[in-house]
């Protein structure tokens, strides 16, 4: 059974570097290449599937040029999908979570909100974006939550406690990580996940984002398929 697929999509810059062109017609492609997986992913009925549009560091650390852009086209995509009939059609729950509401734009945040809202009862599929997100952010948060809510009543640490404090609560653990983009380097980032992805398994591939296909992508899931998951037996 295959119910969590995460997509962390790497290589935008380094295939428009290639061609000779912008980095911003790169993302512009990944956000190409994200639409089809996200169809293929619907087409394969996968329930749940997650995509790591931008680390924290991403927003803060990049140039202001290129991190305006990125929100620009962030802004543009999540509009058109207020208004995408599909997601209605296919009944799909988007989430966003991250701490986009600490970096992004008044404008920007106002549209996510009314982007979960509006799918909030949608309950076949799920499309989740990660955005300005990091996972040590995400347990160090929880652990002041923790803490927090300890002071205030007896509290017994429990796996479910821990994983209720979380942002990403009501998402079920990850069976498979697909990271693009890794060319003699596969590796994990910013302790991505780090609850979720416990007992996950891995598909790197060299193909650079923007190239990476629903066909690839399909490749990926029947790879994980064939293979026996052992959890530590």
């Amino acid at each position: 059974m295959l119910k969590h697929v995460v997509i962390i999509p790497d290589g935008n810059r380094r295939w428009a570097k290639r061609k000779g062109i912008r980095g911003q017609d790169g993302h512009i492609t990944g956000v190409m290449t994200t639409r089809k997986i996200f169809e293929k992913a619907v087409e394969m009925k996968i329930p749940y599937l997650t995509f790591w549009a931008a680390s924290y560091d991403n927003i803060i650390r990049r140039s202001r040029q290129e991190v305006k852009f990125l929100v620009t086209l962030a802004t543009t995509e999540f509009q058109r999908l207020l208004k995408d009939a599909e997601v209605s059609r296919n009944k799909i729950k988007i989430r966003i979570l991250g701490k986009f509401r600490e970096v992004m734009p008044k404008k920007t945040v106002k549209i996510i909100e009314k982007l979960m809202e509006k799918t909030e009862k949608n309950n076949l599929f799920s499309i989740t974006f990660l955005l300005a997100y990091n996972g040590t952010d995400e347990m160090l948060d929880a652990i002041k939550r923790i803490a927090k809510a300890a002071k205030k009543s007896a509290l017994k640490i429990t796996n479910e406690v821990v994983k209720n404090f979380l942002w990403t609560k009501d998402l079920p653990p990850v069976d498979l990580i697909i990271r693009t983009g890794c060319e003699n380097d596969p590796h994990n980032s910013a302790g991505f996940m780090m609850w979720h992805t416990a007992y996950s398994q891995y598909y790197f591939t060299k193909t650079l984002y923007p190239d990476f296909s629903p066909k690839e992508f399909e490749a990926a899931v029947k790879n994980f398929l064939e293979k026996q998951r052992r959890f530590g037996k």
